[in-house]
């Protein structure tokens, strides 16, 4: 048993023989961004370590000190915000992850928690399989949040109580429910929202200020700590359900990484 799931908390023979025995790393995905008066600016990067633990724990993983940092230009109006272009977040990935097929893990659960960096995720993604070898999927987790939790929390919203709980799973001292006084207009935000998250059409918006012109929307007034603990316990077990199955199904169709699947990345 492994006395934790985070990669730096491990020595190197730990290391090595989970690579032998589950071969399964995991890298949470998120950002420093402001999140208006009452969440930190590492809300998304908090919400994706603590999922991406509680999903370790569950299919016998170990969690990649992934950057904290992603690609949010779109926050960028506000002080808090730090972003990273995509070719740099892209290679960050790429090579963090590379790092650990070189010996020997073979199945990487990539758990993004922030929107803005889903375009770079999925190019780096099949530069890992493709170029590295290894077997990949990338989870929302912020959408299956959602779909758990969106009908009793308000919806997925930058700032709102789903984002609250996860961190306030974690880390309660960093959530400030008592300065929350300046919430955007609710209708206004969940429209913009929904128009950027549909699968046909897919505008480009450049300010968080077009969603929720005070930088965040939602009501995160409800959110406790244990109620944190169920949404990330909760989320975990149906990323881990799902996530186990599609894994067996490219098991299945990749053989496994056998040389005839390596010889057939290599050619196309």
């Amino acid at each position: 048993m492994l006395p934790s799931r985070y990669f730096y908390d491990l020595t190197q023979p730990e290391i090595a023989e989970h690579f032998k025995r589950s071969g399964l790393v995991i890298m949470p995905a998120g950002s420093v961004e402001q999140h208006g008066p009452h969440l930190p600016t590492g809300t998304d990067s908090i919400a994706a370590s603590v999922i991406a633990h509680a999903v370790a724990e569950r299919m016998d993983g170990i969690v990649l000190p992934g950057t904290q940092l992603g690609v949010t230009p779109m926050h960028a109006p506000f002080a808090g915000t730090i972003t990273l272009t995509p070719e740099t977040y892209m290679r960050l990935v790429i090579e963090t992850c590379s790092s650990t097929a070189k010996h020997g893990a073979k199945y990487l659960l990539i758990l993004n928690w922030h929107e803005g960096n889903i375009p770079s995720l999925a190019i780096a993604a099949e530069a890992l399989h493709r170029q590295h070898g290894m077997t990949v999927l990338t989870v929302q987790a912020c959408y299956v949040a959602n779909e758990l939790f969106g009908h009793q929390c308000g919806g997925l919203t930058h700032g709102g109580e789903i984002e609250a709980l996860a961190v306030m799973s974690n880390r309660p001292d960093l959530v400030h429910l008592d300065r929350v006084d300046y919430s955007s207009d609710h209708s206004h935000g969940h429209h913009m929202d929904k128009l950027r998250r549909t699968h046909s059409y897919q505008p480009v918006l450049t300010d968080i200020r077009c969603i929720a012109p005070t930088g965040w929307y939602g009501d995160p007034k409800n959110a406790t700590a244990d109620r944190g603990e169920e949404l990330v316990a909760t989320v975990a077990d149906s990323i881990t359900t799902e996530a186990t199955e599609i894994f067996k199904q490219l098991d299945a169709v990749l053989g496994g990484g056998t040389a005839e699947v390596r010889s057939f990345r290599q050619a196309v």
